[in-house]
């Protein structure tokens, strides 16, 4: 999950006038309004489904990419312009199988990666350390899509996947056609992380603190323990989410990879400091740490009952972009937005685009 620097900072906000309170379960009709009160007539409007309409994805493709063979899904007409969907710890492109359909229905071609150390993505080399930098997440997703030949995508995701966007959105902006963030701006400051938060805050982390002990590390490196964490991790995170067992299942799969405790304990041991990284991607953590601005067209989400994402306006982050910008609050919603509200966000990726 994300900074918790930026929820520090952000806590006491109220809702703002400036942000569009949308329920996750939008109907067509309301989904029109956000286009046509946005200006944008012309933008077509994403259908409304039912969260879970769509259960699995079709075939798993594989390419070699970087340090990587990634896993991902693609849905679309191989010509259509390229989306790519990122998700977050702890869950996997489930939480799109029923956004991508829906884009692809627009025409786009949707492509939705296993990050590194999840599902069928596994490094190429034995001898390759099992590292997972903010910015060593970003260069896989520049090396996939320089794999598919794909020039210029709009990048969409929620937590590590809206941290992935960002980076990408700021260190290489000519890759990124728009960006949907959920949560605002996520690019983690190391050295803000070395600093206490809120104590709301920190409760909020507690697995975070566990990861940095030697007994999370077991757990985490116990299959049967790592899987148990993540739902309960779910309930957390998503109250209102009443996800059955299937639903689950389909996305505990990619916890049994078998670098997944290795990467996602080095993710976030390194975001507090208590490991360095490779010296391989210094020069991007050193681009990283000054916070950089985002410059592509943007549509940030808020998930009203995230419990990392206090009710507010967006305003503790819209410095941090500096172009065509939305931001919308969505009601009733937790930190798995676009597997709960899968037509909200997948309008919010057709709107973006049309920024």
């Amino acid at each position: 999950m994300f900074n918790r620097r930026t929820f520090s900072k952000a806590v006491g906000l109220g809702t703002g006038a400036a942000a569009v309170s949308l329920s996750g379960l939008q109907t067509s009709a309301s989904a029109a309004t956000t286009a046509r009160t946005s200006g944008r007539a012309s933008v077509p409007t994403v259908p409304a489904i039912a969260p879970g309409t769509h259960t699995e994805f079709g075939t798993i493709k594989q390419v070699k990419a970087g340090v990587l063979d990634i896993g991902y899904a693609e849905a679309g007409p191989a010509h259509g312009p390229a989306v790519l969907l990122l998700h977050g710890w702890p869950y996997d492109i489930h939480s799109f199988v029923d956004v991508a359909p829906l884009l692809a229905d627009q025409g786009y071609r949707v492509i939705v990666p296993y990050l590194r150390g999840h599902g069928s993505t596994r490094f190429l080399s034995r001898h390759t350390p099992r590292t997972a930098e903010q910015s060593a997440i970003a260069l896989d997703i520049i090396a996939l899509m320089d794999a598919l030949k794909i020039d210029k995508a709009v990048l969409a995701g929620f937590d590590w996947g809206s941290r992935t966007a960002d980076i990408i959105s700021a260190l290489w902006p000519e890759r990124v056609k728009a960006l949907v963030s959920t949560s605002g701006y996520l690019i983690t400051d190391r050295k803000a992380q070395l600093e206490p938060a809120l104590p709301a805050v920190e409760h909020n982390w507690w697995y975070q603190w566990y990861f940095a002990t030697e007994r999370g590390k077991k757990g985490m490196e116990n299959v049967d323990e790592r899987i148990a964490l993540c739902r309960y991790v779910w309930t957390l995170v998503s109250p209102n989410w009443d996800f059955d067992d299937a639903t689950f299942e389909s996305t505990a799969q990619a916890f049994k990879n078998p670098d997944y405790a290795a990467v996602v304990l080095y993710n976030y041991r390194w975001r507090i400091g208590l490991i360095e990284g490779e010296h391989r991607y210094d020069r991007y953590e050193k681009q990283l740490s000054a916070q950089p601005h985002i410059g592509v067209p943007t549509i940030t989400l808020d998930a009203a009952l995230d419990p990392f994402t206090p009710a507010g306006d967006g305003s503790a982050y819209r410095g941090h972009f500096t172009g065509p910008y939305e931001h919308r609050t969505i009601a009733n919603i937790g930190h798995n937005l676009p597997q709960e509200a899968p037509t909200t966000f997948a309008q919010a990726v057709v709107d973006a685009d049309h920024l």
